[in-house]
């Protein structure tokens, strides 16, 4: 076993063992999860992000549909497409609507609160589960491996010197939470993980005993030595935090309804508990949570297509997020928190003959949270002209969607707008840089040079409507071929709008 595979596994260990005569117990059995306690009001401003994964690879076409293209879409699709009577229409977004279990999303789409990144992904996309995973998980090229994860980098850097100069007077609380089974990669800093994994805070705080001790000297050589070292470093440390997770836990309460026990929905009784710890005052930069079952080959849809499996998860997902950012907005805490939805890949636009849909390359990424300023990054698929492979053989029908937006860029901008961290400092912790999406901002800029009209010069992935204001950065040429309209117009020192004959910029205001 190596050293990234053992520190990935020793946060899910099922039963007490012993390593020469120091006790380690599990902190991660399950998801079977807490009561509501107290009322309580005491948290701080910092900001929180809270990462969700859909684990499998979610059918982003079932989950936002591009009604602009219903008739592409029922054509690849007619054996689980999503009746257009059916799909749940966004204010003020008629091209696009959610799938009809989405009743909760769409509300806080509704109300400014959630952003559609559509078709993430990443170049020369991977379609093995443990690989794709693993390139979103640690942030880099398809090509590349990393040890450590993108969130385990950024708070390795921001907290130096953790595990062993923590818990410190400034910082009493843990880096990280995860609730789940197995610890994260995304969580991995650059010598362990960054995270505490937990079931329920007070079944943890009972697991792990009273006592906590020093890490010890009397360990064997080399590789056996570092590995009891590693794990007792852990115990000591968890150990230590226990007494803050449960404070936070007892101070917190939740103060909006979840769905019952009787509905089973796991990510609801995580993100419960995530509100709860923040309401309560637990200072951790991070949260991780999953939801699995999205690996939907076969039995996607049951008797109807708005019915069956993925609905069920899709229904889930929009209930445990609604009640969650209907917790934090009754806590106070809602401008506080950003929520992040990631799956191992797409899948595929066309359906097979079972019913379900095979692995495929772009989906839609979601945020939700106060701090969303642009709810929609990129366009609807093309399914006319932005299918892959783009001149298929006569005998495949498999058709993938086409990526826009790297999945990176994303999480730039979660550190760099979200975090406040100097781009140079996410340039490091994300191996270059990479261009803004606007998500967190109401000006749109150019990334590239080219044709106003085409959506791919534009950091949102759009065409800059009435209400943006746009720059045009140095070094970067743009052309107009039309009279265009826009909130306002900035031209950086070095850029240049070319007109293409008599046309004006009308600047609204």
């Amino acid at each position: 076993m190596n050293r990234r595979d053992f520190m990935s596994a020793g946060a899910s260990l099922v039963l007490p063992f012993m390593l020469d005569g120091f006790g380690v117990k599990s902190m991660a059995k399950g998801s079977a999860l807490v009561q509501s306690l107290q009322n309580a009001s005491i948290f701080n401003n910092d900001r929180v992000l809270v990462i969700i994964y859909l684990a499998g690879g979610n059918d982003g076409l079932n989950t936002v549909v591009p009604l602009e293209f219903y008739s592409e879409y029922n054509a690849l699709r007619s054996n689980i497409a999503i009746p257009e009577s059916a799909v749940l229409k966004l204010q003020g977004t008629p091209e696009t609507g959610f799938h009809p279990a989405m009743s909760g999303m769409r509300s806080l789409y509704d109300e400014g609160k959630l952003a559609i990144i559509n078709s993430v992904s990443y170049p020369n996309s991977d379609q093995s589960h443990y690989r794709s995973t693993d390139i979103w998980m640690t942030g880099v090229d398809s090509n590349q491996y990393s040890s450590s994860g993108w969130a385990g980098r950024f708070l390795n850097d921001r907290f130096p010197g953790y595990p062993e100069a923590y818990p410190t007077q400034e910082m009493k609380d843990p880096l990280a939470v995860q609730i789940g089974q197995i610890s994260t990669p995304a969580l991995l800093g650059t010598s362990q993980s960054m995270a505490i994994t937990i079931q329920d805070p007070n079944v943890f705080y009972q697991l792990i005993g009273e006592s906590t001790g020093s890490v010890g000297g009397d360990l064997p050589c080399c590789d056996a030595g570092d590995l009891i070292s590693f794990v007792r470093q852990k115990q000591v440390s968890a150990v230590g935090y226990a007494s803050q997770i449960k404070a936070a836990a007892d101070a917190g309460s939740n103060l909006a309804p979840y769905p019952d026990a009787s509905q089973k929905n796991e990510l609801a009784d995580q993100l419960k508990i995530v509100a709860r710890l923040i309401h309560g005052g637990l200072k951790s930069k991070i949260y991780y949570v999953e939801l699995g079952g999205f690996d939907t080959h076969s039995g996607q849809v049951g008797t109807t297509s708005t019915e069956g499996m993925h609905a069920v998860l899709l229904k889930n997902l929009s209930e445990a997020v609604s009640a969650f950012q209907n917790d934090l907005k009754l806590q106070g805490t809602e401008d506080r928190v950003l929520g992040m939805t990631f799956s191992d890949f797409g899948r595929r636009a066309t359906s097979n003959a079972s019913k379900g849909t095979d692995h495929g390359v772009g989906a839609p990424m979601f945020l939700f949270g106060t701090g969303i300023k642009r709810q929609l990054v990129g366009t609807n698929p093309d399914l006319i002209n932005g299918l892959l492979p783009a001149s298929p053989p006569a005998w495949d029908n498999n058709r993938d969607i086409k990526m826009q937006i790297d999945f990176r860029r994303v999480y730039a901008d979660i550190l760099n707008e979200w975090f406040g961290l100097a781009s140079s400092q996410t340039e490091q912790l994300l191996f270059r840089n990479f261009k803004t999406t606007s998500v967190f901002s109401d000006k749109v800029q150019t990334i590239a040079s080219g044709a106003w009209p085409n959506p791919e010069i534009w950091s949102h992935g759009r065409v800059p409507s009435t209400r943006d204001i746009v720059r045009i950065n140095s070094g970067h040429i743009v052309t107009v071929g039309q009279n265009i309209l826009a909130k306002d117009l900035k031209v950086e020192s070095g850029g240049e709008i070319r007109f293409l004959g008599d046309y004006t910029v009308n600047i609204t205001g």
